[in-house]
């Protein structure tokens, strides 16, 4: 379900939300993203985005939170982001947006998308807190999008009992992916001194070995940690029965494929 969802809730960061930010006087990529992302929590301020979040380094809310909103309301980023990814969705899957079966998969998954449960996960009760859409392809969008955030909520919870920070679990997948750290995207951007502090704080707990990879003991808690996301986010699912999930799960694979 991950592989399925995960394409649907990111259509969010593609090019045509994008310049629907911009052109609402967004500076860059950033500032849409963190508008459009954030705006289910109201007007927080940068500490408590940073801590919803988890995974940027200290100091990369901050540029951009709260100087978006005074730019753009959280009612109106919410807006533009819900119709610059239906408009994306749309323009990608060309015509499975029109296919017959498409608002018996959109209800499917929006049925799993508010049956999870909420607690201990705000950003994902922040969007529970929204309208649904009733257009199929929106709807569809915004199913992919509770599953999502519902599926990270459930994972930063668990990042967090098993100790890892929001940089080290970068470094967590970078190695996982077979990269070193300071060539992941979401930390080469950081100075050389800041990645190895991560990568030593990682090495001192015997997590990562003198050459900056995986030991035995990292391998595990990563394979642990994935575990334990997969288990926190399989309740969505329980709503559907079997036959339902599989139909779900068929009606899915063809959007993700193209996606």
């Amino acid at each position: 379900m991950f592989e399925l969802v995960e394409p649907i809730g990111t259509i969010t960061f593609s090019d045509i939300p994008n310049d629907a930010f911009l052109a609402v006087g967004m500076r860059n990529y950033w500032d849409g993203y963190f508008a459009g992302r954030a705006a289910p929590l109201g007007m927080a301020p940068a500490e408590v985005v940073h801590a919803v979040f988890y995974n940027f380094a200290d100091g990369e809310v901050a540029r951009h939170i709260p100087w978006v909103w005074g730019k753009v309301t959280p009612e109106e980023a919410l807006a533009i982001r819900e119709r610059g990814s239906a408009d994306a969705l749309r323009q990608k899957i060309g015509a499975l947006a029109d296919s017959p079966g498409l608002v018996r998969i959109a209800d499917l998954a929006t049925r799993a998308a508010v049956s999870a449960p909420m607690e201990g996960r705000p950003l994902y009760a922040g969007l529970r807190a929204l309208a649904i859409p009733e257009e199929p392809v929106a709807k569809l969008w915004h199913a992919g999008t509770l599953l999502r955030e519902h599926r990270g909520d459930g994972h930063n919870a668990t990042l967090v009992a098993h100790g890892i920070g929001g940089s080290e679990a970068h470094v967590l997948l970078a190695l996982d992916m077979g990269m070193r750290a300071e060539e992941f995207g979401r930390l080469h951007h950081l100075p050389a001194a800041q990645i190895a502090g991560v990568v030593d704080g990682l090495r001192s707990r015997g997590l990562v070995d003198a050459a900056g990879g995986f030991t035995d003991a990292g391998r595990d808690l990563k394979a642990r940690i994935e575990a334990c996301t997969d288990e926190l986010a399989a309740p969505a699912y329980d709503v559907h029965s079997a036959a339902e999930l599989d139909e779900l799960i068929d009606g899915l694979s063809p959007i993700a494929a193209v996606l």
